[in-house]
C-alpha cells in the first residue's frame, strides 16, 4: 500500500501575499506539486462539469469517433496514447477531450470541436465557463509563482502573452472493472507535464500517484489524497526549464482500482511564441542556465509529437 502525501496548502484568496508566495516556493522545491484553495470556480460549476463529462464519455464509440482529435482538440479513444513511451503497456487506460483556448465570433479559424447541441444541449456552454473560470483562477497563482521567483507579479502574465495563451482543458475518463495482475495497465503511465503548470479536479476516486525522485531507482510512488473543493496542481516541465530546475516537475501516474474514475485537467501555457529561457533569479555563476532558450510552441509540438506518434 502506498503511503499518502501530505502536500501543502497554497489558499488564493490570502491578504499576505509574502508569506503564501514563500510557502509556494518550498511547495515548488520540494515536491512539484501542491494544493490549491479558495480559487473562485465554485463547486456547484464543478459538479456540472463533471456532469456533462459523464454524458460525454458514456456515449457510444461512434459518436465519440466523429469528434476525434484534431489540431490537438477533441476526443482520444481507450490506448490512444502513451505517456510513458517505456512501458510495456499497449497504451493508457483512459479516454480524454481537449478543448483548447476559446474562440470568439471574431476567431479567423474555429478548432475547437463540440458535441451537437441537440444530444448534449448544456455541455459547450459549461465547458466554456469553466475554462474561463480556472483560467482565471490559474493566472492569480502564475502571479504567485512570480512572487516566489523574486518577480514582478505581472512577469509570467507578460512574457507569456497570456491574452493569447496556448490552454487546454482535457476531460479524462478511467473506465472502472476488474484489473488484470498479469498485464501492465495504468490509467496514465509514469510522465511529467510538459507545460508550465497543471491544475487538475477529480471525482474523488484515487489513483493519481507520485514519485518525487525520478533519478532515484526503484521509483517510490506516494498517493496523493482528495481534498474536496480543492485544485491539485503540478509544475510543468516547461517552468522546470525556466526555472533551471530550482522548480521540479514531478513524475505522477493515474493507477487503475477496479474504480470508474473522472478527472479534469487544465494545462496553463504560455503563448507559442513565448521564448522559454532560464529566469535571472534562478542562475549564477556557480549555476549556469542547463538549457538553451526555445520557442514554447515548438517545445510543446514536439513533446505532443513523441506521445501520439505523430
Amino acid at each position: 500500500m502506498e503511503e499518502a502525501l501530505k502536500l501543502p496548502i497554497i489558499d488564493l484568496s490570502s491578504p499576505d501575499r509574502s508569506s503564501t508566495a514563500s510557502t509556494l516556493r518550498q511547495a515548488c522545491i520540494e515536491y512539484g506539486f501542491f494544493y490549491v484553495v479558495n480559487h473562485g470556480v465554485e463547486e456547484e460549476l464543478t459538479g456540472r462539469l463533471f456532469e456533462e463529462s459523464k454524458k460525454f464519455f458514456s456515449l457510444p464509440l461512434e459518436e465519440k469517433m466523429k469528434l476525434f482529435r484534431k489540431e490537438h482538440r477533441g476526443y482520444t479513444a481507450l490506448f490512444g496514447e502513451k505517456l510513458d513511451p517505456y512501458s510495456a503497456s499497449k497504451g493508457d487506460c483512459k479516454e480524454s477531450y481537449y478543448i483548447g483556448p476559446l474562440e470568439d465570433i471574431y476567431s479567423p479559424t474555429k478548432l475547437n470541436q463540440w458535441p451537437s447541441q441537440e444530444s448534449l444541449p448544456s455541455w459547450r456552454a459549461t465547458m466554456e465557463s469553466f475554462y474561463s473560470k480556472v483560467f482565471s483562477a490559474g493566472k492569480r497563482l502564475l502571479s504567485l509563482i512570480a512572487l516566489a521567483l523574486d518577480l514582478n507579479e505581472d512577469f509570467f502574465e507578460k512574457v507569456g502573452n497570456l491574452d493569447r495563451s496556448a490552454a487546454f482543458l482535457r476531460l479524462l475518463h478511467y473506465p472502472g472493472g476488474s484489473v488484470d495482475s498479469g498485464e501492465e495497465i495504468y490509467g496514465a503511465s509514469a510522465h511529467s507535464d510538459y507545460g508550465m503548470v497543471t491544475l487538475l479536479v477529480s471525482d474523488g476516486v484515487r489513483g493519481l500517484q507520485v514519485c518525487r525522485e525520478k533519478s532515484k531507482q526503484p521509483w517510490v510512488w506516494e498517493d496523493v489524497p482528495h481534498i474536496n473543493g480543492a485544485f491539485i496542481v503540478n509544475i510543468g516541465d516547461m517552468m522546470e526549464r525556466w526555472t533551471n530546475c530550482l522548480f521540479r516537475s514531478t513524475l505522477h501516474r493515474v493507477m487503475p482500482f477496479g474504480k470508474e474514475r473522472y478527472s479534469v485537467a487544465f494545462f496553463l501555457d504560455p503563448n507559442e511564441d513565448c521564448v522559454v529561457e532560464c529566469i535571472e533569479s534562478c542562475c549564477n555563476e556557480s549555476s549556469p542556465p542547463r538549457f538553451p532558450p526555445i520557442r514554447s510552441g515548438d517545445y510543446m509540438k514536439e513533446r505532443f509529437r513523441l506521445t501520439y506518434g505523430s
